[in-house]
């Protein structure tokens, strides 16, 4: 009989953990082995602030993403967040807005049935879904964040049917996380771009989801509250010896959850993203010292889902 390790092996698969932190060989386009990403950049005000306080701290943003959805950003502001974008060499990534967890059901709310809150219920949210990205791409953007399996399969064909732009990202969301390496390539197969996984995995499990897939992986170094809130900077650079290339996210624990955003919110955002690039100062400054060798990528790479704009 064809053991286990057999059948997973056929498949691309490891059969254990990777125990014994063996380097990962694979490497961003550009030769880099890690990128920065500041999570809930929530509208261009904080944007500003997160180009601010990284030229104050030194900091090389890759990557910005957001998390109340496009659909809750006014078209000047798209447009605002693109324009930096492109200026910076920066990728702006927008959640896609209708979800569950947004609208009428009620299953996103109970105790058991969170899991649906990023998904979309039914065909009517799924073609919202699809206008909202559609939307976003009119105005330049070329990265989105999807929580549900179903729109990445629809976004990546319409991506090779020339119905959405060749070069969009398709970033999932930690609220779809790959837990395991079947799930990841899962995941690369229906066409994710970055894959995000699960705060809490270890540089052993995490290590051998990147034995199963090729994409970028994207890793929470301090994740927020409602995440698990781990702390893990002193874990970074083995993480990044098992696991490159990643994008190191600076997450914020002991802070609220401001979802969806706006206005009324928009102080506590700022602030927030002003700490989170400090804390991406505080995940380079632990790299200086344990692992100098790796390697960031450098602003601008063809790669990054940076804004195309007319002018």
């Amino acid at each position: 009989m064809t053991t286990t390790a057999e059948s997973l092996s056929k498949l691309g698969l490891p059969a254990t953990d990777n125990y014994s932190h063996e380097p990962s060989t694979r490497r961003f386009s550009d030769g880099g082995e890690y990128r920065i990403e500041i999570p809930s950049c929530e509208g261009p005000r904080a944007f500003r602030e997160v180009i601010a306080t990284a030229k104050k701290f030194g900091v090389r943003i890759h990557r910005v993403s957001q998390g109340s959805g496009v659909m809750l950003l006014l078209k000047d502001e798209i447009l605002e967040m693109a324009h930096i974008g492109r200026d910076q060499g920066i990728e702006v990534c927008l959640f896609v807005g209708p979800r569950a967890g947004f609208e009428t059901g009620g299953q996103a709310f109970s105790t058991a049935g969170k899991v649906i809150g990023t998904q979309h219920r039914g065909a009517d949210q799924l073609s919202f879904a699809i206008e909202d990205v559609k939307r976003a791409c009119e105005l330049g953007i070329r990265s989105i964040l999807p929580g549900d399996l179903g729109l990445i399969w629809v976004l990546n064909e319409m991506k090779k049917a020339g119905q959405l732009p060749a070069n969009l990202v398709i970033k999932s969301s930690v609220t779809l996380p790959a837990a395991n390496p079947a799930t990841a390539k899962l995941f690369e197969r229906a066409g994710v771009s970055t894959l995000n996984m699960p705060t809490d995995l270890s540089p052993a499990q995490i290590g051998a989801i990147r034995r199963a897939v090729e994409i970028p992986i994207d890793v929470y170094i301090e994740a927020p509250d409602n995440f698990g809130g781990f702390v893990r900077y002193y874990e970074l650079p083995s993480i990044i010896k098992v696991a490159a290339p990643i994008y190191c996210k600076l997450g914020l624990r002991n802070s609220p959850d401001i979802y969806p955003s706006g206005m009324h919110l928009e102080d506590v955002a700022v602030s927030l993203s002003r700490e989170r690039v400090r804390r991406a100062r505080i995940a380079l400054d632990m790299l200086e010292r344990y692992y100098p060798e790796a390697q960031m990528s450098p602003a601008g790479s063809r790669d990054l889902g940076i804004p195309e704009l007319a002018n």
